[in-house]
């Protein structure tokens, strides 16, 4: 069955847009051949640094025939109509249409058959869509072209079954190789590609994927990421562990790596002694920021003075240019770094701190100073919730925790804010709880960032966040929809994780602005349905909680979720809930019908019905159990004490008339059903609760 071949070949395309541009090539071509009516039974992208390629197989040899049926005018229309409508249907005479009845009036109705193309035409319009709407994140335009792509492009290869598919792009660029360039084989695809840039560099014919793939890998060039990404793993690790050393782990930066070369060969280098001293963070960030080198740890976990760098070529001499080369680059950057790093010690991070005012944090928010001091006064103020935080050390924490932003390492490497600042601390003598809550005040950057967990950083970290949050809500620059530029999500949900696995008592009502502590509450609300959901609770049981107003403790909010969770999946509460509802609706019924509330006291002396007497006692037994239960916070025994009502509610619903034709009787009896909603709504608002 026939293979749709196409390579899209360019510039170098930079490594982070490459992953998804080949899954758009094959998203756009696929679907467009499926539009088409083509099927087929494999379809795979692949991405190099200069090349897209994709593979379609067992597609058919012509596309279906296509029927099109066409409603035409009314029986007996005149003939301009009918004239009109053979003609639009390309048909000679009513004789090759059909008589149908639509309603009560009769129509013509015209049926053609298109007969399908053969693969080579049919696949033209797939192609044609994804050259044209592939969404590059960037493109450009080059020469006296119009059209744009994300780097010059060079070459069309589109064939099927080896034979070139009249398709036609961009003017290209770099076609010099082709044996008889001409104006017309550079717009027009071909059954042609090159190898590696500078180790075969000539253009060769392919006939089929197999071929292509063969070929390309006898020049130089492996076609799969994936196969890529494991030689550079590999001959990585088998380097370090030649010197008894380990390779860091770093995937991010082994996927980049896969994206700049086409043929990996791993090398390694060292680093000269003197730049050791330098803190590891800023000598791992250096190499892998500018240079995208792989560090290697000694077995304890310290860095070791040894880089793992990957060529896109063996090189000549066994690769000793190439390692000398790296070696020497890497000695200037970070003779800059150590340059940095001797000279903001010289600095007091405390003098460092008045700099700060000529830094804005926001237009509306002051300067980063003015930042400073807000979060000063609310950590210290956090500080009676965190256990075991030192109040004058918070405050020291918080008044240093923005002063290396205006060091030299930070404005060269904005990543290591913090990092630097605990640095610096440490050098000057500060305590080490403080330096540490320099660092950690950041964190958690995103879900898998470790949350803070001494004391001392965990209150700075918390004021951090909060006074983000207060201060963009109270100049009304909340979230709308999926747009978050201030990252008020990602700090809330930070916020969320701090609280709940340090198991913090924080009042979020009192400690937030008045101003918008309703809004924050919702927005915590929304955040903690985010976080909860990732855990398997429903949105809905928060919303029960949550309804009862003023909570604004996560940790007690969460954990009368939790036994309001694990209290519905018992029967009990199953069947409470529905009595809830049932109780709800037949006082809500009564109310509207008699334009009257029914939540009034219960009169004891006009039960009757030995069930509703019993369901009396059982609520009103249940209410000091419950109301202690919650107050000290045993919300499990607060279930419990409403499981013990069940037996009584089940009887009332089974025996007893609610509209007796007694007026008192049925007034009394509405307002137990009240009370039924009283004592359930205790725990939780169950009208909130789907399901």
């Amino acid at each position: 069955m026939p293979e749709l071949l196409l390579e899209l070949l360019s510039e170098e395309i930079p490594a982070r847009m490459q992953a998804r541009a080949a899954e758009d090539l094959k998203r756009l071509v696929t679907d467009k051949l499926k539009e088409a009516g083509l099927t087929f039974t494999r379809a795979e992208s692949y991405v190099t640094p200069r090349r897209l390629a994709l593979v379609v197989d067992g597609l058919p040899d012509k596309q279906p025939d296509q029927t099109e049926e066409r409603k035409g005018p009314r029986v007996g229309s005149p003939d301009q109509a009918i004239q009109g409508f053979l003609k639009s249907a390309g048909l000679a005479s009513l004789d090759q249409c059909e008589k149908r009845m639509v309603g009560k009036a009769e129509f013509w109705f015209a049926r053609t058959t298109k007969a399908g193309q053969v693969i080579h035409r049919a696949i033209v319009p797939a192609i044609d869509h994804a050259l044209t709407q592939l969404p590059w994140q960037k493109s450009m335009r080059w020469g006296n072209t119009t059209v744009r792509w994300v780097r010059p492009f060079q070459n069309l290869l589109a064939t099927v079954d080896g034979d070139p598919v009249a398709v036609e792009f961009a003017l290209v660029e770099s076609i010099e190789t082709i044996e008889h360039p001409t104006e017309e084989n550079t717009r027009r695809a071909n059954n042609l590609t090159f190898g590696h840039r500078f180790r075969a560099p000539d253009a060769f014919e392919v006939a089929n994927f197999a071929d292509y793939k063969a070929k390309l890998r006898e020049r130089f060039v492996i076609l799969d990421a994936a196969e890529r990404r494991e030689i550079i793993k590999r001959e990585a690790e088998n380097l370090a562990a030649a010197e008894g050393l380990r390779l860091r782990d770093d995937p991010g930066l082994l996927d980049e790596v896969a994206g700049l070369v086409e043929w990996p060969v791993a090398r390694i280098g060292s680093i000269d002694a003197a730049f050791m001293s330098v803190p590891p963070e800023v000598l791992i960030t250096s190499m892998r920021a500018h240079q995208r080198y792989f560090t290697l740890e000694t077995a304890e976990g310290k860095l070791a003075p040894r880089f793992v760098v990957v060529a896109n070529t063996p090189g000549d001499d066994d690769g000793k240019a190439i390692v000398a080369g790296n070696e020497r680059v890497l000695r200037a950057r970070l003779s800059d770094a150590k340059f940095f790093w001797d000279q903001d010690r010289k600095v007091k991070l405390e003098d460092r701190v008045p700099g700060l005012k000529a830094r804005i944090f926001h237009a509306k928010l002051g300067s980063v100073a003015d930042k400073v001091e807000r979060v000063q006064a609310l950590a210290a103020e956090l500080a009676r919730h965190v256990p075991g935080a030192d109040v004058d050390r918070v405050r020291s924490a918080a008044l240093l925790a923005k002063a290396d932003l205006t060091s030299g390492m930070v404005g060269e490497f904005p990543e290591l804010q913090g990092v630097m600042g605990r640095y610096y601390a440490l050098a000057e003598g500060e305590k080490p709880d403080v330096a540490d809550a320099i660092k950690e005040h950041y964190a958690p950057l995103g879900p898998n960032d470790r949350c803070p967990k001494a004391p001392v950083s965990v209150a700075v970290a918390l004021a951090d966040k909060l006074d983000t949050l207060v201060g963009f809500f109270s100049i009304d620059e909340k979230p709308t929809g999926s747009k978050d530029p201030f990252a008020l999500r990602r700090a809330a949900l930070g916020i969320i994780r701090i609280i709940l696995e340090n198991g913090l008592r924080v009042p979020l009502r009192s400690v937030a602005s008045s101003k918008v502590a309703g809004d924050l509450l919702a927005f915590f609300a929304d955040r903690l349905k985010v976080a909860l959901r990732e855990q398997g609770v429903r949105h809905d049981l928060i919303d029960a909680v949550f309804a009862l107003g003023g909570e604004d403790d996560l940790v007690r909010l969460v954990a009368r979720v939790r036994a309001l969770e694990a209290f519905l999946k018992t029967e009990d509460g199953a069947n409470l809930l529905v009595a809830y509802r049932r109780a709800s609706n037949i006082v809500a019924i009564e109310e509207k019908k008699d334009g009257a509330s029914h939540d009034g006291a219960v009169d004891e002396a006009a039960l009757a019905a030995p069930e509703e007497i019993a369901l009396a006692r059982a609520l009103k037994d249940a209410r000091p159990t419950t109301e202690s239960a919650l107050a000290s916070e045993d919300f499990a025994a607060a279930m419990r004490a409403l499981a013990a009502t069940r037996g009584a509610v089940d009887a009332f619903f089974d025996k007893v008339t609610v509209n007796d034709p007694d007026a008192k009787l049925r007034a009394n009896r509405l307002r137990l059903l009240s009370e039924i909603r009283r004592t359930l709504g205790r725990v939780a608002d169950f009208s909130k609760i789907e399901g």
